[in-house]
């Protein structure tokens, strides 16, 4: 993640917060297993199955702390750019072939979705600070690309 803080649109801000509140979920459930096994006496597999539960609490605690950092950056930084694309923008590019397509910049692609360009793909890299009417060249996996940057915001349908 980016260490300076960078503004997130509000579909990505309600995909951490949901994500948030499902980890904290999930920690609840594990941590009170651990609990549960302290009172029991057991032999060395109990004794794996714990130190699993506690590298999975960790794990979780982890996450917990890289989305709420994630959520303050975003808080700090405001709402996404409208004249320059950023992580957060909606922009609409059209490619050489003269197909037009309307992607998200986002950080991660915590779920397959083909509107999302994550910022440090080869398209998100060449987008990030443009703005409307720039070329951008990339990589594709066929080859070298290029496409027009049409528009920041919404689809201009």
């Amino acid at each position: 993640m980016p260490s300076e803080p960078a503004p997130i649109n509000e579909a990505a801000r309600h995909a951490l917060e949901q994500e948030l509140t499902d980890v904290h979920a999930e920690r609840a459930t594990v941590a009170a297993t651990l609990r549960e096994s302290d009172a029991e006496v057991g032999d060395r597999a109990d004794e794996a199955d714990e130190l699993q539960r506690a590298d999975d609490l960790r794990r979780l605690d982890d996450r917990i702390s890289v989305i709420t950092t994630r959520l303050h950056q975003a808080d700090v930084a405001g709402p996404p750019p409208t004249d320059l694309v950023g992580v957060g923008s909606t922009v609409t590019v059209r490619f050489a072939d003269g197909t037009t397509d309307t992607v998200q910049i986002g950080e991660t692609a915590a779920v397959l979705d083909r509107t999302l360009v994550t910022a440090d793909s080869p398209l998100g890299r060449a987008l990030l600070g443009r703005r409307a009417g720039d070329t951008v060249s990339f990589q594709a996996p066929d080859g070298p690309e290029s496409a027009v940057v049409v528009s920041l915001g919404e689809s201009p349908d």
